[in-house]
């Protein structure tokens, strides 16, 4: 079209480039200012300048050329199959399949290889990798993806990572040198491809060995699910055996996040402590584990919670970021206005559809009914020509929303959570409604001051909960919506989002509302997967934020007068909650807490 942009035509070429490789016809290219993802159909890409700088124009190709050889060559569901539990050798899993399918493309096309060293250049920009000055600080999976990289396209490690892959060159050939070369016979094969990489990590002693009876088999991969639950079953010593049955479950979406080579969970090889190195280019792992009962006398400690916070969300940055945060909030809201306006109309006419009032008419006394007035006029001495209003008991109520501050929602996730939920606290207010927001993460990356306080201590085992919490209050629930407006920006803001410690965030949450003397009291979460805590997994048994978590819910949904509703962003949490829905697209979030708000209201 003549009146089309050269930005425009840009992304008419890529769509259609994205949809010939991937060979997947309803595959859509959209902008971001984020970090570049592939959602379902949808491949997010940075945009570039107007002008079309021929950099730029390589690094959005090579993010696209990406997404659309992991469409065509990789299986999400294969992938997480076998999928080690091991943090670290998670990390480098995932790196390796990375590897895999990018040099499938890079090997059959020439131009496409220049574009992926272009995005390569991108991701290793914010790698840790790149700031290592000694063998602990460098991230495994990193080196180990650009060392199988070299090997299997002849591409030279990028030169901001060269001395960082030295450092770790000669112990990862010593044990895992000969394993490149069967790794490079069987690129187009995922499933030998990938059992060839569990060796490998197993060579990197990253994981253990499988016992041969829980190997699946073809016949297998349309109930894993069912057939993982007997084998952990009929296995007393769980925790030796959990890296094939812990990830034996598929979730929709874990690997839908490309960039999985940026992750820094246990980086390093044996007992060196996890890198400190910032927080750039940092993400939990989303193990999303299927569920074994813990033994009756689970006790879930905490090592020390002085080092824990209750923050409101002004306090964590100045006004003048605060105003620049929601500005930029408001801006994403543009786009949706329309959307949310009718979704807030909608269920406010839902809630005040329950409070209009009702009358009972042809009473002998009460209010002179106007449809009676003739009657009356008529016939003064009439008995019947009168209504009284009905009582009608709409129960005073607080709206908690408890949201899910963790790295993994960063971009897109986070902001539709924190636009919807600014656009529920101004419809529940006009209806009378109390409403609470608030947030959970961690004050830092793998422990914080509570890891050097167990450090300082000799390490005892089993030290319980090893992260500092950050819980925020964004919206108090007596504050007006107008004066907490500002502070829903805060979920924008670069470093806020760390990890996460879902089980004492829902109990937090859950005591504010007990103090409460509203008679009806709602708590939703909105989440995008488990627990995760990188400090606290690594010292303490397997499932066990996951364990407290459930053990709080469950609590909760029988003894508690909270009615508890949770929404799982990408994730199945109607393992955890009685009452939940899982979305996969974080464009249905506004809707949803709305039904789901209006089913709480209206099922009383």
């Amino acid at each position: 079209m003549a009146d089309e942009s050269p930005l425009d035509r840009f992304k008419t070429v890529l769509t259609g480039a994205a949809r010939a490789i991937s060979r997947e016809r309803e595959l859509e290219v959209a902008w971001t200012a984020d970090q570049p993802v592939i959602t379902g159909n949808t491949m997010r890409v940075p945009m570039p300048g107007r002008a079309l700088p021929r950099a730029q124009v390589a690094e959005v190709r090579g993010f696209a050329d990406s997404f659309a050889l992991k469409k065509r060559h990789h299986s999400d569901a294969l992938h997480a199959r076998s999928a080690p539990a091991e943090p670290s050798a998670r990390a480098c899993y995932d790196a390796i399949e990375t590897v895999r399918y990018e040099a499938l493309g890079a090997k059959a096309y020439p131009g496409m290889r220049v574009n992926l060293d272009a995005a390569q250049g991108v991701r290793m920009a914010s790698d840790p990798i790149t700031r290592a000055t000694r063998s602990d600080e460098v991230p495994i999976q990193a080196a180990l993806a650009l060392m199988l990289r070299e090997h299997l396209t002849g591409q030279p490690v990028p030169d901001a990572a060269r001395g960082g892959v030295e450092l770790l060159r000669g112990w990862i050939e010593e044990r895992a040198g000969s394993d490149f070369d069967a790794l490079a016979a069987t690129l187009d094969d995922q499933k030998a491809f990938q059992g060839l990489a569990l060796d490998m990590l197993q060579h990197l002693e990253l994981t253990r060995a499988q016992p041969e009876e829980q190997e699946p088999t073809d016949s297998e991969d349309q109930d894993g699910e069912e057939e993982t639950e007997e084998d952990e079953e009929g296995n007393e010593a769980g925790a030796d055996q959990e890296p094939q049955e812990v990830a034996a479950q598929p979730s929709d979406g874990e690997d839908d996040a490309d960039g999985e080579n940026q992750r820094e969970e246990g980086d390093q090889p044996e007992d060196a402590e996890p890198g400190d190195d910032g927080e750039e280019g940092m993400l939990p792992v989303r193990p999303n584990r299927p569920w074994t009962d813990d033994p009756s006398t689970f006790d879930y400690k905490v090592w020390s919670d002085k080092f824990d916070e209750v923050i409101s969300a002004s306090e964590l940055c100045d006004d003048e970021e605060l105003t620049r945060l929601r500005a930029y909030l408001d801006a994403q809201l543009k786009g949706l206005q329309s959307i949310v306006t009718r979704l807030a109309n909608r269920l406010q006419r839902r809630l005040m559809a329950q409070q209009n009032r009702s009358w009972d008419f042809d009473q002998e006394e009460g209010l002179i009914d106007a449809a009676r007035l003739a009657r009356v006029v008529i016939s003064p001495g009439h008995s019947l020509s009168y209504k009284v209003e009905r009582e009608v008991e709409f129960k005073d109520t607080i709206v908690t929303l408890l949201i899910d501050n963790s790295g993994s929602m960063r971009g897109r996730p986070i902001s539709i959570a924190a636009i919807s939920a600014d656009v529920l606290a101004r419809t529940l207010e006009r209806c009378g409604v109390k409403t609470e927001i608030l947030g959970f993460t961690t004050r830092a990356w793998k422990g914080g001051q509570s890891r050097e306080s167990w450090l300082a201590g000799g390490k005892p085992a089993q030290p319980g909960r090893l992260n500092d919490l950050r819980h925020i209050v964004y919206k108090k629930a007596d504050e007006p919506y107008r004066h907490a407006r500002k502070n829903l920006g805060l979920m924008m803001r670069e470093g806020l989002l760390k990890e996460n410690i879902d089980g004492e965030a829902l109990l937090w949450a859950h005591t504010r509302l007990l103090a409460r003397s509203e008679d009806r009291r709602i708590l939703m979460v909105i989440s995008d997967g488990a627990p995760v805590d990188d400090s606290t997994l690594s010292v303490n048994s397997a499932g066990y934020l996951e364990s407290h978590l459930r053990k709080v819910i469950d609590w909760i949904e029988r003894q508690s007068p909270v009615q508890l509703v949770a929404i799982g962003i990408g994730h199945d949490v109607t393992r955890y909650y009685r009452r939940a829905v899982t979305i996969m697209d974080v464009e249905q979030l506004g809707g949803t807490m709305i039904e789901q708000l209006a089913g709480l209201f209206e099922g009383e």
